[in-house]
Formats: C-alpha cells, sequence, structure tokens
C-alpha cells in the first residue's frame, strides 16, 4: 500500500490538473465555432433583416409623399 500512495499524489497534483485545464481549454475553443446549422440560421436573419430594411424604406416612402410632415410629429 505504501508503494501507490507517492504515484497517486504525483497523480493527482500534476497529472490531474494538467489534463483538466487542457480538457477544458480544448473544449471552449471548439464550442466557440459556428456549426453549419448557425451559418445557414445567420444567413437566413440577415436575408430577413435586408427584406424588412427594403420594407421600411418603402413604408417611409409612401409616408414622405404621403405625409410629409409625419416625422416631425413624433
Amino acid at each position: 500500500m505504501e508503494w501507490t500512495f507517492v504515484p497517486i499524489v504525483l497523480f493527482l497534483v500534476i497529472v490531474a490538473p494538467i489534463w483538466l485545464i487542457l480538457h477544458y481549454a480544448t473544449r471552449n475553443s471548439a464550442s466557440k465555432r459556428l456549426t453549419s446549422k448557425d451559418e445557414a440560421l445567420l444567413e437566413d436573419l440577415h436575408a430577413s433583416a435586408r427584406k424588412m430594411e427594403e420594407r421600411i424604406h418603402n413604408l417611409e416612402r409612401i409616408l414622405d409623399a404621403d405625409t410629409p410632415e409625419w416625422r416631425n410629429t413624433q
């Protein structure tokens, strides 16, 4: 039993902490990358935002033509 005490302590004090630090460092760096599903979602959101921006621009153009003072009433 005495001959296993020193290797166990060395493992717990030196190897285990380094192993845990490297394990979670690689997991964190891997999780920061975008998946293909995330990229597709971002592209869809970007397209929706462009469409909405165009619609808002058209609405503002219509309101400017119909009621030129609508911006000052706010």
